[in-house]
C-alpha cells in the first residue's frame, strides 16, 4: 500500500478497508486492481469495488457523487480541505452503528484499527485512553466503555500532530 499514501487511514489493508484476496474490476476507471475497496461509500449509485487510486485521486467521489465518511459524524476543524480530504479521499472505516471520525490538534486523526482493551493493554495504552477518552462522543462512561472493550471491538485513532491515542465506541 505504500504507493497510496492516506494520512488519515495509513494501513487500510491491515484495518480491512482494502482486501487483496481476489482480481476485480473498478467500478470508477474500469481496470482491472488485485487490491480493493470494501467498506462504506455513501452514494446514490450501488458501487461494489473501488481501486486505491481511484479513492486517492478523489475520482470515485466525483464520479459517483459519493462520500467514505459522513460529514456529519466527525469532529471539526478549521480548514475545510481537511473535511474535503477526509470524506472523498480517504478510505472509511465500519462502525457497528455510525462510524465517527475524531479529530485532535485541529486536524482528523489517523484511524488505525479495532482493538479490544487486551489489545490496548499489550500495547500499553490503557492509561494514555482513559486520559483522552470522550464521553461527549461515545454516551457512556469510560468504565462502560472499558468494560465494552473487554467483550468487542472499539475504533483507534491517533492524533497526526501530537501522537495522542483516542477511541471511539458507539453503543445502542
Amino acid at each position: 500500500m505504500s504507493e497510496y499514501n492516506f494520512k488519515y487511514h495509513p494501513d487500510p489493508l491491515k484495518t480491512g478497508a482494502f482486501r487483496n484476496d481476489e482480481t476485480v474490476t473498478c467500478d470508477c476507471c474500469g481496470k482491472q486492481t488485485g487490491v480493493y475497496y470494501t467498506n462504506p461509500f455513501y452514494s446514490v449509485e450501488e458501487v461494489e469495488y473501488l481501486c486505491p487510486e481511484c479513492i486517492a485521486s478523489g475520482a470515485a467521489s466525483e464520479k459517483f457523487d459519493g462520500e467514505f465518511q459522513d460529514s456529519e459524524s466527525t469532529d471539526a476543524v478549521s480548514d475545510p480541505a481537511k473535511l474535503d480530504e477526509l470524506i472523498r479521499r480517504t478510505p472509511g472505516y465500519c462502525g457497528w452503528q455510525q462510524e465517527y471520525w475524531l479529530a485532535h490538534c485541529d486536524d482528523y486523526c489517523a484511524f488505525l484499527g479495532y482493538p479490544t482493551w487486551e489489545d490496548l493493554e499489550n500495547d500499553g495504552l490503557t492509561d494514555e485512553i482513559e486520559e483522552t477518552y470522550r464521553e461527549d462522543i461515545c454516551g457512556v462512561d469510560f468504565e462502560d466503555a472499558k468494560e465494552h472493550l473487554k467483550i468487542d471491538n472499539g475504533y483507534l485513532f491517533k492524533c497526526l500532530h501530537c501522537g495522542k491515542h483516542f477511541i471511539y465506541i458507539d453503543f445502542d
